[in-house]
């Protein structure tokens, strides 16, 4: 049963635009959130929110670009070209380098959902597929789109492409350089071999425990290990043979300076 309509093709062609746009703005939010741009009117959390919701509406609008397209039995795509490049008997080409860009970003989007349960590493290099797809998803719109050849819509193509190659130079010439010991240490990482370390401006327990071999950000002459009296009960008042006796005292802590 044929089932087409001129409002798939324009909805195919209209969301295909929309979701170029969007993933436009999305590889140039990711390159401000990696290059840590962010102040007090914006900051790097607002921006890297903003990058992590346009994605989801970039995606929504890419599904419903594929979905108008394998509906309309006007062309002859099926559901598995979407996903198997050389598959479709309508311009099997272009359709293959949309399915290779439709199958990168997938997985840049699953990794993103599942961050917390792989590793960092992973995720970064599964990242960097977001630069492929967006260049297969360049050829896709300039190939196949019938409104991307001529016109308004090839300057909004010609616009992407050049917004995303600047935010690839300055990506990798902007971009600064890792600190030493930048990544912040875990809290519940309890010092070996016993040693309490007592940072200034800490007033939470867990906050002041950290490894022997950590380099501490603080001055040596801030750090200090502390030996509590082992009686909490203060001792009882001495007989004083003088005039004026003396008044028991609280027990001080005493501080061994490294």
């Amino acid at each position: 049963m044929a089932l087409t309509s001129p409002y798939f093709w324009y909805t195919t062609r209209a969301t295909g635009i929309v979701a170029l746009v969007l993933f436009t703005l999305v590889v140039s939010l990711g390159t401000l959130v990696a290059n840590r741009i962010g102040g007090t009117i914006v900051g790097r959390f607002e921006l890297n929110e903003l990058h992590r919701s346009v994605s989801i509406v970039a995606m929504v609008f890419l599904f419903i670009h594929i979905l108008t397209t394998v509906a309309d039995s006007y062309v002859s795509t099926g559901l598995i070209s979407a996903f198997i490049p050389m598959t479709s008997s309508f311009k099997r080409m272009p359709v293959a380098i949309g399915a290779v860009g439709f199958d990168l970003l997938l997985s840049v989007w699953v990794s993103s959902l599942l961050k917390v349960r792989i590793a960092n590493r992973s995720w970064r290099f599964i990242h960097w597929f977001g630069w492929l797809a967006f260049t297969a998803a360049i050829a896709h719109a300039f190939l196949t789109g019938t409104d991307t050849r001529s016109g308004a819509g090839l300057v909004l193509v010609g616009a992407c492409a050049g917004v995303v190659l600047a935010a690839a130079l300055w990506r990798y010439v902007g971009r600064p350089a890792r600190a030493a010991g930048r990544t912040a240490l875990s809290p519940l990482a309890a010092a070996k071999g016993g040693a309490v370390l007592e940072y200034p401006h800490s007033s939470s327990p867990a906050a002041r425990l950290a490894p022997r071999s950590t380099v501490s950000p603080f001055p040596a002459a801030d750090v200090s290990i502390t030996e509590r009296s082992p009686s909490p009960s203060p001792p009882a008042a001495r007989a004083s043979s003088g005039p004026f006796p003396r008044r028991p005292q609280a027990p001080s802590a005493r501080r061994v300076r490294r």
